[in-house]
């Protein structure tokens, strides 16, 4: 009997959330009509090639599965509960079950903390990169519709066994006809077009949710799908990756100590890279790395010090150093996935060293002028200065006790992410890029370095870099630009008060004043000069009574001279009454 009733009740709590699902689509369905301004069709739609395209020119959904797709993400997004809040761990189990556009998109949002709460971006650095892998026949026939050339031509022999395989590619070890062995990187069918659709639903609900929210939202939703957009394309483009391997090994020609695989440009297209296959020891794995003869604080030391010349000497830098992405082979450090890079101008790294320097200074002036430098925001006029100043004194208190050789420099970019965000100043993403890079660099080293910090090391570099010549020829450059840029307010202040003046003079310009705590500053003013005025005539009465006493005048009265007696009795009235009165209003503006 118990157990009957208990089914009964499952069923009537089935069909009061199938009833509440229902409810949901016939929502989505009126919000689709709302957007898109059609009502969304069962009656797939045909074209010349049996799809229609989207303004990109790739293939995109039917309505029918466009809609399907929706109400599946809906389903996913009301099994976590979003309204009541989602947990960092909630959030990435969400991501990966919605799918490999929203692992990618949760993966680079854990590099983005002025987005996220750090907590947030660190449990999103966990989601799964492993994935079911493609089968044989898949990756032969997505090399088949790659090259014009027969595969067989080019490939002499391809692992069946892949070496990995994640969400948007997977990779094989293979063996090219002229004998070199490769490691080929393939691009999973239709990724790309189904990535974009996701992101075709994104920025539909992206544009409702700015209608909705206005200016009030914590950050702009369509943008940053757009950026995530922008990822996507250089991500699902190999050619970027392949000329990123090519400029990473340019750049690190000269360093004896690290390598990157050499990419076969001539075999490279938009979902296929072929490049050298590096057989290494995982830098983790210390135990082994220590039998076969390395040392380990020199690997963190070489590490650290080729990043910092990726990040201040080159500009483009890895902006995932994470142990998967690191082997050690023949002696030699070598990146394995440049997918995600990063790149600095000279002005950012010119503004990166100049607040690291006003930091070690305490000129909290200097500080807040790099990070306005840095600001991607087109309007800082309502910028609030003073709460910004304040914030960056407290950031002073923090870090600017410590030498330069002591500042710790990923959690000191971390924190000025945060300030930034707190007062409304966009930083552009190459330098939240930046810092997430350095803090997953410290944990990659963190247990390579026994008697060193990732500080010291950047430290280091920066001053073997930094030649005495060097450091003078900034400071010139500085005091010029500063003096220019003063020269040319002065002037113009200068051209502006001749303007005003001349202004003035004709009638042209009338001039409004303001006093806070006042309601009438022209009465105050007023009311203040003639208690000088008072003043001064009391002073003068005193003074000539005082001539007329010592000058002996007569008559006298009680032995002083009777004009001079006058003068005194009207002082000291006088003095009275102004003493008085001053009593009298700062008693009523007391009240």
């Amino acid at each position: 009997m118990s157990s009957q009733s208990q089914s009964a009740e499952e069923r009537t709590e089935q069909a009061s959330a199938d009833a509440a699902f229902d409810q949901d689509a016939e929502r989505l369905r009126a919000w689709y009509k709302d957007a898109v301004g059609e009502e969304p069709t069962h009656e797939e739609t045909i074209g010349l090639l049996g799809r229609r395209l989207d303004a990109s020119g790739s293939e995109s959904l039917t309505r029918r599965a466009r809609l399907a797709r929706i109400l599946q993400m809906l389903s996913i997004v009301r099994k976590y509960d979003v309204l009541q809040g989602l947990t960092p761990t909630t959030l990435r189990r969400m991501l990966e079950e919605l799918g490999p556009t929203f692992v990618k998109a949760g993966q680079i949002l854990s590099m983005r903390s002025e987005i996220l709460p750090q907590s947030f971006c660190n449990e999103l650095s966990k989601l799964r990169t492993e994935v079911e892998p493609m089968s044989r026949e898949t990756v032969i026939q997505t090399l088949r519709a790659e090259y014009q050339t027969p595969i067989e031509e080019i490939f002499d022999a391809i692992d069946d066994v892949p070496l990995g395989s994640a969400s948007v590619a997977q990779v094989h070890k293979a063996r090219l006809v002229t004998g070199e062995v490769v490691a080929v990187k393939i691009q999973r069918p239709n990724v790309r077009k189904i990535m974009s659709q996701d992101i075709s639903i994104m920025r539909s609900i992206a544009r409702r949710a700015n209608r909705v929210m206005g200016n009030d939202q914590f950050l702009d939703v369509q943008s940053v799908v757009e950026e995530l957009w922008q990822s996507f394309r250089e991500e699902t483009d190999f050619l970027v990756e392949a000329h990123s391997l090519a400029e990473f090994r340019r750049n690190n020609a000269e360093c004896a100590f690290i390598t990157c695989p050499k990419p076969y440009m001539g075999l490279c297209t938009p979902h296929v890279v072929v490049m050298d296959y590096i057989e290494g020891i995982p830098i983790s794995q210390f135990d082994t790395l220590t039998e076969a003869g390395y040392d380990l604080e020199e690997i963190g030391v070489k590490l650290v010090d080729n990043y910092a010349m990726q990040m201040l000497d080159d500009g483009f830098f890895h902006a995932d150093p994470h142990p998967g992405n690191l082997v050690i082979s023949g002696g030699k450090i070598a990146y394995l996935d440049l997918g995600i890079m990063g790149r600095l101008s000279a002005h950012d790294r010119s503004a990166i060293s100049d607040m690291v320097f006003a930091v070690a200074d305490m000129d909290t002036p200097r500080l807040m002028d790099g990070l306005l430098r840095f600001s991607a925001t087109d309007d800082l006029s309502e910028l609030d200065h003073a709460h910004l100043l304040s914030d960056i004194d407290i950031l002073m208190q923090d870090f600017g006790t410590a030498t330069l050789g002591e500042l710790d420099l990923p959690r000191f970019l971390t924190s000025v992410t945060a300030l930034a965000r707190r007062n409304n100043v966009e930083l552009p993403s190459s330098v939240t890029m930046l810092a997430r890079s350095l803090v997953t660099l410290e944990g990659t080293v963190d247990d390579l370095l026994a008697d060193q910090s990732i500080v010291e090391i950047l430290a280091n570099h920066v001053q073997a870099q930094t030649a005495p010549t060097q450091v003078t020829k900034s400071e010139i450059e500085r005091l010029v630009r500063e003096s220019r840029q003063a020269t040319h307010g002065i002037l113009g202040a200068a051209s502006q008060a001749s303007l005003a003046m001349s202004m003035l003079t004709r009638g042209q310009l009338h001039v409004n004043m303001g006093m806070p705590g006042t309601k009438d500053p022209i009465a105050d003013f007023s009311h203040a000069f003639d208690r000088l005025t008072m003043g001064i005539v009391i002073a003068g009465l005193f003074i000539g009574s005082s001539i007329i006493y010592f000058s002996g005048f007569k008559p006298l009265l009680f032995g002083v001279p009777v004009l001079g007696f006058v003068g005194y009795l009207a002082a000291f009235v006088m003095g009275i009454s102004l003493i008085v009165s001053i009593f009298r209003e700062g008693k009523r503006r007391r009240q």
